[in-house]
């Protein structure tokens, strides 16, 4: 095949994709993107594509698993050659429609065309060879960890830790909803339009939607992203994860009110809070990151949102606060601190494999040093929302816990949301697991701060 065709053809660009992903801890979305943009790709193509790089990546240890038997006696094996096994096998046992000899052929074809005729001659023979022996199936492990981590493809670290927090049951609900395709939610600016209203005009658009079961203001879009909506460029709607729509919510909003947002980008949420503040009444969001990039990603979302009389932003590291804010000068404070992301595997299904435990561990010192930093900042009686994108207790659960033990002027409030079916658990805390309602992972405290 000649360059130009080759770089055309789906399953070769997701090779050369899953490649980056692996060999520079690349974002597969980042990647996948820029990409789309670069090539000329039909909407077939380009879905197609979409779902090899996510396919792979989603099952890499069990077709990892499932390709051992067949590659043992080969010492060793290119990076390269290994994704385009994987990429094959993916297609001929996770694919219906393709036939085998198609997928066979174009892999032979990509092997001669990225390596040599022995390479190609390596990678047929495996394929072959599995298309008449059939793969080895899961069922065949007998530790439930190990079982449950190549079922799923997640490191054994991810179920282990899993395990211990919630049990063997519910870590398989967990890794089984994040198996299945993220929702495109859309949160709706209701100081500018209905929701009700947003739906008609986007139906009249070709765009189908519902409401979201999990906030207020949100719409599940079911047929593609409507970014090119006048609903989008005049700040009607947002792109926002339902799951972090209920954490304005939490912090229960008043329009005169100044807030500090201290680990702000890119904005979702700064501009969430902004929609209930008013500018003639004092109403503020001073909006924090540590990366100027990023802190110009959250003006940027202002302006196109209209928000920007109200939104205040500063570089800055959220522990260092302290020396540029008078104490007690916010009426409450969002927190949406750095973590792990793993509340986002379903989105970003590479988080899994660039992570470790040891991660973790120092994000939570991290996560402890940010809330201990601004807690003097928050006045007497105001009220503090903690939230991350993970659903590791330890990021969570133990992060509030190890900062109520030396804040005595801080208490435990149940979380404020509008729907009775997502009240905060006995704990007072709401963790969102993303398969009670098909959301991103996500969790939220409520403090408040006493007088001692």
């Amino acid at each position: 095949m000649k360059n130009q065709k080759m770089n055309e053809n789906s399953r070769y660009l997701a090779l050369v994709i899953l490649e980056k992903v692996e060999n520079n801890q690349s974002f597969s979305n980042v990647v996948l993107n820029e990409t789309i943009k670069k090539q000329s790709l039909s909407k077939e193509d380009v879905a197609f594509l979409t779902e090899l790089v996510y396919g792979v990546i989603q099952n890499k240890l069990k077709l990892d698993f499932q390709l051992e038997p067949f590659i043992k006696k080969q010492k060793k094996i290119e990076g390269w050659v290994r994704q385009l096994l994987r990429l094959s096998l993916y297609q001929m046992t996770l694919l219906d429609k393709i036939p085998t000899h198609a997928v066979v052929d174009e892999a032979v074809q990509i092997a001669k065309f990225k390596g040599h005729k022995g390479i190609a001659g390596f990678v047929n023979g495996v394929l072959r060879s599995i298309d008449r022996k059939g793969v080895r199936s899961v069922d065949e492990i007998t530790d439930p960890i190990e079982k449950l981590s190549v079922s799923y493809s997640y490191p054994t670290w991810i179920i282990q830790l899993l395990v211990e927090e919630v049990g063997i049951e519910e870590t398989t609900k967990i890794v089984d909803s994040l198996s299945s395709r993220a929702k495109v939610s859309l949160r709706v600016n209701t100081h500018l339009k209905s929701v009700d209203d947003v739906m008609s005009q986007l139906h009249a658009e070709g765009y189908q939607t519902e409401k979201s079961k999990v906030s207020d203001s949100g719409l599940i879009s079911q047929n593609g992203l409507p970014v090119r909506s006048s609903l989008f460029t005049d700040g009607v709607i947002t792109v926002q994860d339902e799951s972090s729509m209920l954490v304005a919510e939490a912090l229960q909003v008043k329009p005169d009110e100044v807030i500090l947002d201290a680990c702000a980008a890119p904005g979702g949420k700064t501009t969430h809070i902004a929609t209930f503040l008013d500018n003639t009444s004092g109403g503020k969001v001073v909006a924090l990151d540590l990366h100027e990039k990023k802190i110009k990603k959250v003006t940027e979302n202002a302006v196109r949102l209209g928000l920007k009389d109200v939104i205040e932003t500063h570089v800055m590291d959220a522990r260092n606060s302290a020396d540029h804010f008078d104490s007690e000068s916010f009426d409450k404070i969002l927190i949406d601190a750095p973590c792990s992301g793993l509340g986002l595997m379903r989105r970003k299904p590479d988080i899994r494999y660039q992570k470790q435990l040891n991660d973790i561990i120092a994000l939570q010192k991290v996560q402890l040093d940010i809330i201990t930093s601004v807690a003097p900042l928050l006045k007497k009686g105001g009220r503090l929302i903690y939230s991350t994108c993970t659903i590791t207790k330890r990021e969570n659960d133990d992060v509030i816990q190890a900062f109520l033990k030396t804040h005595k002027d801080f208490q435990i409030e149940p979380v404020y949301t509008n729907r009775e079916d997502l009240k905060a658990e006995d704990d007072d805390f709401l963790h969102l697991y993303p398969h009670y309602h098909n959301t991103d992972g996500f969790f939220i405290a409520s403090l408040k701060k006493i007088d001692k």
